[in-house]
């Protein structure tokens, strides 16, 4: 069964990565950062691949590790993450080989990941020799970041794999302004549920992140900050969500490490644990931002297959207001433009930087 996964995954014609930064997607037609058509198939083909893998490396892990010397560097890839989510210890050694020889820095990044979801001990020395060899900076931080996550006992468990397990071909959908909000249930990075229906009665809004290495969601966490008072005013209850498990969800809300990819100092770690005043939803393999058409695994960015970010706006009736899946990393609205939106009830929206197919 993996080979067949591995020929589905080698046939499909995925957008390229840019020629000098090949931890980035490129549109195919447009040139730019990002993936433009709505209607691209690339998250689902990922996702869904990554699916049937994790649930072939939970049984026969032996037959996915081959996968980590294909010639295709998607099957690589994912394959990578596929068996570090399972836990397949077998893979260790073959994932510490392709951290040191594959050519692809976006193939390294998943080795590192998928060490440190594993919760590969063997490996930390290699893990912290490596950075201090690696020329990639993206690679760089997830060698950071899988040491920090193996020595913190955080890897990943049953909630991450089930998450990917229960991935569904028909659990992929396109939210539009006047459909109702499907109601769901999170955790959050304290490990509080939190569900969608117990806010009916007022608006919501949900806002699908990248990670840790992302200024732009940095930014968003400091506007999201600096306007608690103006959304409490407005009645407005808001999550920010995130497709990794606990260990990752915790980095980016500053109760992890604070990594050096951080950017500025101002707002983490103890500024962070201080003032961040929403929950932070972890989504876990994007089940959740499938159905709002936050689609996990569209395009690469610093390394990492991310969803389109992503805001939803769910009226105090639970109909869905604003529907917004942008096309590159840094197309949303910003969190006032979002807060007023609610108060001025016009919830059109474009950002001026959209990437949009030619013709």
């Amino acid at each position: 069964m993996p080979q067949a996964v591995f020929e589905r995954i080698r046939r499909h014609d995925f957008n390229p990565l840019q020629a000098d930064r090949r931890t980035f997607t490129v549109d195919r037609q447009t040139g730019e950062a990002g993936v433009a058509d709505p209607r691209d198939r690339d998250g689902r083909v990922r996702s869904l691949a990554l699916r049937d893998l994790v649930a072939a490396a939970l049984e026969r892990p032996r037959e996915v590790a081959p996968g980590l010397d294909h010639a295709d560097l998607h099957v690589r890839a994912l394959s990578a993450l596929a068996l570090g989510v399972a836990g397949a210890e077998v893979a260790r050694d073959a994932l510490q080989a392709r951290l040191i020889d594959d050519p692809e820095p976006l193939v390294r990044c998943y080795a590192a990941m998928a060490l440190g979801e594993m919760g590969a001990e063997p490996a930390l020395d290699l893990l912290r020799a490596r950075r201090g060899q690696e020329a990639d900076a993206d690679v760089r931080h997830q060698l950071e970041l899988a040491a920090a996550q193996i020595a913190s006992g955080g890897a990943g468990g049953a909630a991450q794999r089930a998450a990917f397990l229960s991935l569904a071909e028909d659990g992929f959908a396109s939210l539009r302004a006047g459909d109702a909000a499907p109601d769901f249930e999170l955790d959050d990075t304290e490990g509080l549920r939190w569900r969608l229906a117990e806010g009916r009665g007022a608006w919501q809004v949900l806002i699908w992140i990248f990670a840790d290495w992302c200024p732009v969601c940095h930014r968003e966490f400091a506007e999201l900050m600096a306007l608690r008072e103006a959304f409490a005013e407005a009645g407005v209850r808001v999550a920010t969500v995130e497709a990794h498990d606990t260990w990752r969800g915790r980095l980016m809300v500053g109760r992890e490490i604070e990594p050096e990819l951080w950017g500025s100092r101002r707002w983490f770690r103890e500024a962070y644990t201080e003032r961040i005043w929403w929950p932070h939803l972890l989504d876990r393999a994007g089940v959740v931002g499938a159905r709002y058409g936050a689609e996990p695994m569209t395009f690469a960015v610093h390394g990492e297959f991310v969803n389109r970010p992503t805001t939803v706006i769910v009226d105090p009736d639970g109909v869905v207001r604003l529907a917004y899946a942008g096309s590159f990393w840094g197309d949303r609205p910003s969190i006032e433009q979002t807060l007023d939106m609610i108060r001025g009830r016009d919830f059109s929206f474009a950002h001026p930087q959209r990437l949009a197919p030619p013709g």
